[in-house]
C-alpha cells in the first residue's frame, strides 16, 4: 500500500516525522543520553515490527544473505550513525546551528551520487536546491542576517556534519538495492532487517555509554519520547523514505530534507510554546518552490546508461 502512494507525499511525511524527532531529541537531551536514545528507539521499533516482518525476513532470507554487506552499510549509515550523531550534536550545539548544517544535505547527496557514479544533477534540480536553501536560511536565521554572520561552530556542529554525510551515503546506496521481479526486498522487510542489524551494531556502544555515563529514569516522559522516535521517526519515516527514494532517486529525495527545519519550527510553536514569526512565512515560499522545481525536473541520463550507449 505504501509503495502506491505518491513519492512526494511519502518524502513529505518522512520530513514531518523527522522534524518532530529533532524537537523531541532536543527536548530530551538532558534526560536521555544520546546512544541510550538511539539504541532504545531501534530496539523498540524492532520489537514492534517483528510480528509483521518475521515471516517476510524468513521468506527473503536468500536475498538478505546475498545483499547482507549492502544492508549492513545502510543500517550503519542511516540508522546508527545518522541518529546517534544527531542526538550527540543536540547535546552540544544550538538548534540554529544544527539546522544550518542540516540544510547542506540536499547539496551533499548529489556530490555523493556523482562520486559513486549513480546520478547527475540537472540545471533545474540545482536551481530548485538553491531556491530552497534560501527558504531554509530565512527560517534558521529568523530573518536576521546578523544571526548567520555571528554563527560560531562547536564540536556539535561537526557531529551534525557527520550525520549529513552518513545520511547522504545511505540515500545514494538505497537506490542500489535490487529492483527486478523476485529480487526486490519489500519496504517492511528492508526496514526490519536493517533495524536488527543496527541493534546489533549499537549494542556495544550503548553498553559503553551505560557504563560510563549511565542510563535514564524510566517515566512517562521518557517512555513517550521512546514511543515517538520508535513509531514515527523510526518505523513510519523509514518506510516512507525507503519506498520513495528508489522511485525518484536520491537527488530529488534529498531536497525534502529542507522540510525538516520547517516542520521542526511548526512543532516548536505547537509543543514548546514558541510563536509564529514573519520569517517562517517568508521561508515557506522558496522551500515549496524549490521542492516543486526539483521534483518536476527530468533527471539527466545516468552514467551507466551513457556507457552502454557508447
Amino acid at each position: 500500500m505504501v509503495s502506491k502512494m505518491p513519492p512526494a507525499l511519502l518524502l513529505t511525511l518522512s520530513a514531518l516525522f523527522w522534524g518532530g524527532n529533532f524537537v523531541v531529541g532536543r527536548w530530551a537531551h538532558s534526560d536521555i543520553p544520546p546512544l541510550n536514545l538511539t539504541f532504545w528507539r531501534w530496539l523498540a521499533s524492532g520489537l514492534i515490527l517483528l510480528p509483521f516482518v518475521a515471516r517476510g525476513i524468513w521468506l527473503h532470507r536468500a536475498l538478505i544473505r546475498k545483499h547482507f554487506a549492502l544492508l549492513t552499510v545502510l543500517a550503519v549509515t542511516g540508522m546508527v550513525m545518522f541518529h546517534s550523531f544527531t542526538y550527540i550534536a543536540l547535546n552540544t550545539t544550538t538548534a540554529i546551528n544544527a539546522a544550518v548544517v542540516l540544510a547542506s544535505m540536499p547539496m551533499v547527496i548529489p556530490v555523493i551520487s556523482v562520486l559513486v557514479g549513480d546520478e547527475r544533477l540537472s540545471t533545474r534540480q540545482a536551481l530548485g536546491i538553491g531556491i530552497s536553501v534560501l527558504g531554509v536560511v530565512a527560517i534558521v536565521s529568523r530573518g536576521d542576517w546578523q544571526v548567520l554572520v555571528h554563527l560560531s561552530f562547536t564540536p556539535g556542529d561537526l557531529w551534525v556534519l557527520g550525520a549529513v554525510l552518513a545520511w547522504s551515503v545511505y540515500s545514494v546506496l538505497l537506490k542500489r538495492l535490487p529492483k527486478g521481479e523476485g529480487q526486490k526486498l519489500p519496504p517492511m522487510v528492508l526496514l526490519g532487517t536493517t533495524n536488527w542489524i543496527a541493534i546489533a551494531v549499537l549494542l556495544p556502544f550503548y553498553l559503553w555509554e551505560y557504563n560510563t555515563v549511565g542510563g535514564f529514569a524510566v517515566g512517562v516522559s521518557s517512555l513517550m519520547v521512546i514511543a515517538y522516535v520508535a513509531l514515527f521517526a523510526s518505523i513510519a519515516a523509514f518506510v516512507c523514505w525507503n519506498a520513495a527514494v528508489p522511485q525518484v532517486g536520491a537527488n530529488k529525495a534529498g531536497l525534502f530534507i529542507h522540510l525538516i527545519p520547517l516542520f521542526a519550527s511548526i512543532f516548536s510553536i505547537i509543543f514548546l510554546g514558541e510563536s509564529l514569526k514573519l520569517y517562517h512565512l517568508i521561508g515557506i515560499a522558496p522551500i515549496l518552490t524549490g521542492v516543486y522545481l526539483t521534483t518536476t525536473a527530468k533527471a539527466p541520463a545516468d552514467r551507466t546508461a551513457q556507457k552502454k550507449d557508447v
